[in-house]
């Protein structure tokens, strides 16, 4: 039995089991500074980069499927393996110690495919869940927009019904990995009479389909990650609506709710990171900063146990609502103080970056990459105003145009 196993812990067998499949399919993450490696192509701004990225991501991708470890929690039926969050909790502790990602994947498996379980039809399941798990297509979010973005139900793409088809134009962006997508999911409007959290429909969107164009955006770190993408007469069937028509605010209830958890569900940095940058800085000594990692690991426990919170509640088959705030809120303050704190721990090499920083510029990714991950999801301010009404029962912000009808709202 591998060492911390406890004899009674219900998931040695299926850890092991996992170990055993890793070490045959994956290499180890490497010790020292080549821990940090594999996060390396963040600063890479070339397309080269990014190419070999979302292929690296398909090919593990593809060798979970085949070997019966992807979609650990998700029907059988579908592809999936048809487990518990337990075990896909405990497989992917495990897959953390080696040397693969399947992160070109975030959107589809962890935020289209809790949705089209949840409001999608038969068609929907058989066709697109075991190609996502098979690593066949990457998926995007086609939600925010210029105009749109933490009051989202006042997007303004619009999409009118011709015979079995829907004829969309408007504009998205903020779209994560748009640029190597096959599909996305969209929101669009289309009823402009009813009120703006109504009138909504939920797409599935080919994106290759003629009239999208992609435009990357080059973001603080030097990385296209986001994009904004353009739609001019791109013809949808009907028959890829989720959910009802009119009803698309609901379904992406799911969405969002799933985003948050999968932002708090964790990252590449752990404490233990910070502890080894303390380590290898000679800075244990500083009784300030010494404070600062005793906060940081009490933040990193906190986040731990609120995710588990918000696990458990869509295990026991509640929607995933305030609890995803909660997280997602002190996700975003954990991100923001950490970045803080390892530029401190570097202390003038911080202000050096990629190949000339330590760890190849990791730290300083991560400090740059923080904003993306605060905003994503819905900002702080949004998550508060959700805490607030919702768990503390504060009253609402005054919002007149929630029932006003969308087409006489200024400047519709």
């Amino acid at each position: 039995m591998p060492e911390g196993d406890a004899p009674e812990d219900p998931t040695a067998a299926f850890r092991a089991r996992a170990r055993s499949f890793l070490e045959a399919h994956a290499r180890p993450r490497r010790a020292g500074e080549d821990d940090f490696a594999r996060f390396r192509f963040l600063g890479d701004p070339s397309p080269d980069a990014d190419a070999e990225h979302v292929l690296r991501c398909k090919q593990w991708q593809r060798t979970l499927f085949d070997g019966g470890w992807a979609g650990i929690a998700w029907p059988k039926e579908y592809g999936g393996r048809g487990g518990t969050p337990a075990e896909a909790r405990t497989f992917a502790r495990e897959q953390a110690r080696f040397d693969v990602d399947t992160g070109a994947f975030a959107v589809g498996i962890g935020m289209v495919g809790p949705t089209l379980i949840a409001h999608g039809t038969e068609a929907h399941k058989e066709r697109y869940l075991p190609a996502l798990l098979r690593g066949d297509e990457v998926w995007c979010q086609l939600f925010s927009e210029p105009g749109a973005g933490s009051d989202l139900a006042g997007l303004r793409t619009r999409a009118v019904r011709d015979g079995d088809e829907w004829v969309v134009n408007g504009q998205k962006v903020w779209s994560s990995g748009a640029h190597h997508s096959e599909l996305g999911i969209l929101l669009a409007r289309t009823d402009p009479d009813a009120p703006k959290h109504h009138g909504i429909t939920y797409f599935v969107l080919d994106m290759r389909s003629p009239g999208i164009e992609v435009r990357p955006l080059r973001q603080i770190n030097g990385v296209a990650h986001f994009n904004e993408v353009f739609l001019t007469d791109v013809r949808i069937p009907h028959e890829n609506v989720v959910g009802e028509v009119n009803g698309g605010w609901g379904v992406a209830q799911t969405t969002l709710g799933a985003e948050r958890a999968l932002i708090g569900g964790g990252g590449a940095v752990g404490f233990r990171d910070l502890a080894r940058l303390a380590r290898d800085q000679d800075r244990g000594g500083d009784r300030l900063l010494r404070q600062r990692l005793a906060d940081a690991y009490i933040r990193f426990e906190i986040v731990k146990y609120l995710g588990q919170r918000a696990q458990a509640a869509r295990r026991n088959g509640a929607a995933v609502g305030a609890e995803a705030s909660v997280l997602k809120l002190a996700v975003s303050q954990n991100v923001a103080l950490n970045g803080d704190l390892a530029l401190a721990l570097e202390g003038a090499t911080a202000m050096l970056l990629h190949g000339d920083a330590p760890y190849g510029g990791f730290w300083q990714q991560q400090f740059l990459n923080q904003w993306g991950t605060r905003i994503g999801g819905g900002t702080e301010q949004v998550q508060r105003n959700v805490i607030g009404e919702r768990v503390l029962g504060l009253p609402p912000e005054p919002r007149p145009d929630k029932r006003v009808p969308f087409r006489e709202l200024v400047g519709s």
